[in-house]
């Protein structure tokens, strides 16, 4: 038996990540034949866009992705395409290189056939122009937006193409808003903003993409304050979804804005990127040959259905429908799908969680497998350890900037280390077999100490003694963690989710004897932090991977112990 259950834990774990790479979860990209949405065909009009630096330093190159776009419009049926435009912008703002130059916004619109007086609109939006010179380690050098944003551009174009097979049926109509001078400041939506405000009146909802990165899932990272109705849609609507609401307020504390930024206080809507990876972002290799056809084809799978439900649907014709007060909590495991909480309904989530680990803890006390004392004391160390590695995961940070010759921040974005990823990948290893390493000498010394014991099961009590207090007094840990953070900041899934899949594998297996329980857990458990971690290395880079790999050791403390428990084979006498 405990070389089937050995099978089956490698299994778990190699389909764990599988799954949570979007091996088998993420939609593949479509060739230019097919009836739906098609990433070849968008990547037809990424070649264009990006064969020749388009940024505001490129006037003549800007005017003629300009030029394509406005045909691409036309060719589409649009009733008015048209250029907002802005004379002698100055930007970026506090960078080395200041630039003088006209901005010249896009816009097109697609009303409904049987329009009202006064239709409402969604608002699509991605800007066109590429990143200006961005002084690298070794070079300075100039992207050609291959990915940023000609994946936001593109993903437009084909959705609008795409809608308009059900025309008809619209209720709501279709604005395109492709900005210029977005990557030195948001220039052009700022000017748009700032002075032909009445173009955002009959706007109802907002749809703005980005692509910090060309490779990975497409992220719904961002939503407007008040995302109750918003993320009603998202869930009801998009397929295979892939957000986190903890984005949100990740990304509220970085340096990286986008067009949305401008708006999102005032007019309703999602904000869609690609986030990996950072050396590919707003350099030379953002370029034809980098993009990702999956990539793309994932954001049409959510952006699509969204748009062709809001236009289609009468109840969006109301231009505050989306206007809300409260925020939900969200995010996605692979496979198990979006959950999506309002606030109050979360925080009845997490109690009933807390009630059923306390319940769990206390009553493993009674039966004599737990002492008060012990799990307190591997809790304070599992603190202690998780502390160090995050000490260690900066340490990995600093030396690779050293090593690569960039400027270090501590958690911080650092560009140009190209080995970034597989440092990271490569030292939660380490992390992880360090965590075993000390485990074991910890389970042998149980063992030893048993072993004068006159009881043939003396050794197996002893492991699972062992296993039970380190897994009891991490989760006890997490449990602290996850109600200060719900409680300070209404967001605790790093810790929450492992937490409630542990309790509920946990109980389950006390409750029937069946040590499944505990592999499907663990199974819950490892979807998550590979999806969730992924995202979050992504996202912050190897500056802050001291973080991240703090997080991934909680995991790991919690994983070890539950998967001895489920090794462990106690109808053998020792």
């Amino acid at each position: 038996m405990n070389k089937i259950r050995s099978i089956l834990l490698a299994l778990t774990v190699v389909f764990a990540a599988l799954l949570a790479y979007g091996v088998w979860t993420r939609p593949s990209a479509r060739p230019a034949d097919h009836e739906g949405f098609s990433a070849a065909r968008v990547i037809k009009d990424i070649e264009v866009m990006s064969k020749e630096h388009h940024s505001v330093a490129h006037p003549e190159e800007r005017a003629k992705v300009r030029e394509y776009l406005m045909q691409r419009l036309e060719g589409l049926g649009a009733d008015t395409v048209m250029l907002y435009e802005y004379d002698s912008l100055v930007g970026p703002k506090n960078k080395h290189v200041v630039y003088t130059f006209d901005a010249k916004n896009i816009v097109a619109e697609f009303p409904p056939l049987e329009a009202s007086a006064d239709p409402t609109y969604l608002l699509m939006v991605a800007h066109y122009d590429s990143r200006y010179s961005q002084p690298m380690p070794k070079d300075t050098v100039w992207s050609y937006g291959a990915a940023d944003d000609g994946y936001g551009v593109g993903v437009i174009l084909e959705t609008v193409s795409q809608v308009l097979k059900n025309r008809q049926d619209w209720k709501q109509g279709v604005k395109v808003l492709f900005t210029d001078a977005e990557e030195v400041g948001m220039m052009g939506m700022t000017a748009l903003w700032e002075n032909n405000r009445e173009f955002f009146d009959n706007v109802g909802f907002m749809i703005n993409l980005e692509a910090r990165g060309p490779w990975g899932p497409a992220l719904l990272f961002e939503t407007c304050p008040g995302n109750e109705k918003v993320m009603d849609l998202y869930a009801s609507a998009a397929k295979s979804p892939y957000t986190y609401s903890l984005t949100t307020v990740v990304y509220s504390f970085m340096p990286n804005f986008t067009d949305f930024t401008i708006v999102k206080d005032e007019v309703p809507g999602m904000n869609f990127s690609t986030i990996a990876d950072v050396n590919h972002y707003h350099t030379d290799l953002d370029n034809f040959s980098n993009i990702s056809a999956k990539s793309i084809q994932h954001y049409g799978a959510q952006v699509l259905p969204i748009a062709l439900e809001y236009l289609t649907d009468e109840k969006y014709s109301d231009k505050d429908y989306f206007r809300a007060e409260d925020d939900t909590t969200n995010f996605t495991i692979p496979v198990l799908g979006l959950f999506n909480f309002s606030k109050g309904m979360y925080k009845v989530v997490n109690v009933i969680v807390f009630v059923l680990f306390l319940l769990a803890l206390g009553f493993e006390g009674l039966r004599g497998r737990l002492k008060a004392m012990k799990v307190l004391k591997t809790s304070l160390v599992v603190l202690g350890a998780a502390v160090g590695v995050l000490l260690f995961g900066e340490l990995v940070a600093y030396l690779s900037a050293l090593i690569a010759g960039a400027k270090f921040k501590l958690f911080g974005v650092i560009h140009g280390i190209g080995f970034d990823n597989v440092a990271m990948i490569v030292s939660t290893v380490l992390i992880a077999a360090a965590s075993v390493l000390v485990y074991l000498s910890g389970r042998s010394k149980a063992v030893r100490m048993a072993s004068g014991s006159m009881r043939a099961s003396a050794a197996t009590n002893a492991v699972a003694k062992h296993a039970a207090n380190t897994l009891y007094g991490t989760l006890a840990l997490m449990f602290l963690l996850s109600a200060v953070l719900l409680f300070a900041l209404g967001e605790n899934l790093m810790f929450f989710v492992p937490l409630a899949f542990a309790t509920a594998g946990l109980i389950l297996y006390r409750l029937t004897s069946l040590k499944v329980w505990l592999l499907l857990a663990s199974g819950m458990i490892l979807l998550h932090a590979f999806s969730f971690l992924y995202a979050l290395a992504m996202a912050l880079t190897i500056g802050a991977y001291g973080a991240v790999a703090m997080l991934a050791f909680c995991d790991i403390m919690v994983l070890i112990p539950m998967a001895d428990l489920y090794l462990l084979d106690q109808s053998k006498k020792k």
